[in-house]
């Protein structure tokens, strides 16, 4: 491992073919929004009650549902409640007859999350929160100075498109992904980050180390190393905004990420080292 000179990012892999980054794809939640900060602690219990209905929690019950959710992050929520329907029935604790679908635990999953999404976007609209609170530190300028360097941006989140374009708009940051931004739209079949980056490298018929991609959870940072785009790895802390989550640290280097950074504080420096070759 590697640090880049005057910062903080670690560079997992210094064999990069740099100074040909033309599009740029990046997660949302947790890697610029920090609107849904927090989602994980809300799963998790929605997961434990819905398997384990009026039985007391096993700590199997409660460990099988932590590594799910962190071997899950980025994918789309629709697919997490099919994985939860599956852990029901195997787990054999609640009557058939009372086991929802997987859009049933997506339902009330979603009603619980969007309470505090909702008091943070009344916070944020009213002034009692700013923009920095609400957004990965330095997420905003890098995305602004990246477009303005011409690379293309896009956003691709597992959350609902419409919630996510919807956030992004609130967050001002909207404009600044002029190739699109995407979110869950109904099954894999139809959309998924894998198929959003197969797309791009195929419909801009680019050389693999022309795409970057940048997220928070394993899943994107998978799927771009499978295409062979340039990985970097998002290991902030949600609650602060900034600073190394050492949780996200370890899955995100498990998951292959070539950079590793805590936020965007070094944002300037890391597009001098990946289009300038610096």
């Amino acid at each position: 491992m590697q640090i880049l000179e005057g910062t903080n990012i670690r560079i997992l892999n210094p064999h990069l073919d740099r100074g040909k980054v033309k599009h740029a794809i990046f997660d949302f939640d947790g890697t610029i929004s920090l609107l849904r900060e927090g989602w994980e602690k809300i799963m998790e219990p929605v997961m434990i009650e819905s398997i384990c209905g009026e039985n007391p929690a096993t700590p199997e019950v409660v460990e099988k549902v932590r590594r799910y959710i962190d071997d899950s992050t980025g994918i789309q929520t629709i697919l997490q409640m099919e994985a939860l329907v599956e852990m029901v029935h195997d787990v054999g604790l609640v009557p058939k007859q009372q086991i929802l679908d997987s859009w049933g635990y997506k339902n009330v999953y979603n009603e619980r999350l969007m309470v505090p999404v909702r008091q943070r976007i009344a916070a944020l609209q009213c002034g009692q929160k700013t923009l920095e609170d609400s957004t990965v530190r330095g997420s905003v300028h890098f995305c602004k100075e990246l477009a303005a360097r011409g690379v293309i941006l896009y956003a691709a989140s597992g959350t609902d498109q419409e919630d996510v374009r919807n956030e992004a708009r609130i967050l001002g940051v909207a404009r600044d992904f002029n190739g699109g931004i995407y979110g869950a739209i109904g099954s894999v079949e139809e959309y998924s980050k894998d198929k959003v980056i197969k797309q791009i490298l195929r419909n801009h018929q680019l050389h693999r180390s022309q795409l970057v991609v940048f997220g928070d959870g394993p899943v994107e940072i998978r799927n771009a190393k499978e295409n062979g785009a340039i990985a970097v790895g998002i290991a902030s802390d949600e609650v602060t905004g900034h600073g190394w989550n050492h949780r996200k640290v370890e899955r995100l280097t498990k998951a292959g990420c070539d950079i590793l950074m805590a936020d965007f504080t070094y944002g300037d420096e890391l597009i001098a080292y990946l289009l300038d070759g610096k």
